[in-house]
């Protein structure tokens, strides 16, 4: 699918507008005053970057955080830093392996063990490989930890999440989906040369196709799912997800598209898709060996 000319205008735009808001250093920020004692949040590949400044606000805001690494070494480092400016933080690392869907079961099961409820589970971890490897179960490495690692552990956890009042899901994309297509007939890219921008924005859009086709299939359950988008440092960077985690005005809006922590309604045809969400959906639980359970076939 090629883009259009104004959709090629709208992505040479926001680009623009992304270079000037960094050349002078002012971003949106997430201004609620929100504080979390006694919720739990889950957030992934929370070691470095984004993520771990999200495990920090949430931790000084009061939240019970859990980040789930498959660098044990990383995480505890990640912790001490947090811990060392916020010696009250209640933080906790657990192994997650989201290129292996043992290792996603496996952390589904701890938390199930550990945990009454979880009030914020935020799929912040992601990938771009230079080079084709394939995950533990075969799968194309970014398909299958941007998405397919991210789509099983939502659902594995989505009974803790339902034991929420007001749960929230947070699937962090990028820009790179406007570059992505979800090629059906290959979506392991054994078929054809290997371009990482071409498969990163592959599983960008996936992510992106994932939100809305669980959103559509909760319907109004009391779970909220938001995509984020971060730009910037990785402190600036962190706020949309931030917002979209904590912020009152989205309480009622689900499924939807956020960056510089506004909504975002003016997607690409191709991330509107939800034909194409849907079949992504089957094709997902199929490759993942989803339980019947999980599956949310009840409409």
């Amino acid at each position: 699918m090629s883009l259009t000319t104004g959709e090629k205008l709208s992505i040479t735009g926001k680009a623009i507008t992304e270079i000037s808001q960094n050349a002078v250093g002012w971003r949106y920020k997430c201004k609620s005053n929100k504080q979390l004692d006694g919720q739990v949040v889950v957030i992934t590949g929370a070691n470095t970057g984004i993520g771990k400044e999200t495990a920090r606000d949430l931790a000084k805001r009061g939240a019970q955080v859990i980040i789930g690494c498959r660098d044990e070494t990383r995480a505890a480092n990640a912790i001490k830093d947090i811990k060392s400016k916020n010696p009250k933080a209640d933080i906790i690392a657990l192994k997650l392996d989201l290129s292996s869907l043992k290792s996603v079961r496996e952390f589904a099961q701890q938390l199930t063990e550990k945990y009454q409820r979880i009030d914020v589970l935020i799929n912040n971890a992601g990938l771009l490989m230079k080079d084709r490897t394939e995950t533990a179960d075969g799968f194309e490495m970014m398909f299958g930890t941007n998405h397919l690692g991210h789509f099983l552990l939502t659902l594995l956890v989505l009974p803790l999440l339902r034991k929420s009042p007001k749960a929230r899901v947070v699937n962090v994309s990028s820009t790179g989906h406007t570059f992505g297509e979800i090629y059906f007939d290959d979506i392991h890219a054994l078929n054809k040369p290997y371009n990482m921008w071409t498969l990163y924005g592959q599983s960008k859009l996936a992510n992106i196709l994932f939100t809305r086709e669980l959103a559509r299939r909760l319907g109004k359950d009391s779970i909220n799912q938001c995509l984020c988008r971060p730009s910037g440092s990785a402190k600036s960077g962190a706020q949309t997800s931030l917002y979209c985690a904590i912020d009152d005005t989205v309480d009622n809006e689900t499924g939807f598209y956020y960056e510089n922590c506004h909504r975002n309604d003016n997607l690409l045809a191709k991330a509107k898709d939800d034909e194409s969400a849907q079949r992504l959906w089957e094709l997902s639980a199929q490759l993942v060996k989803l339980e019947d359970q999980y599956n949310l076939l009840k409409i």
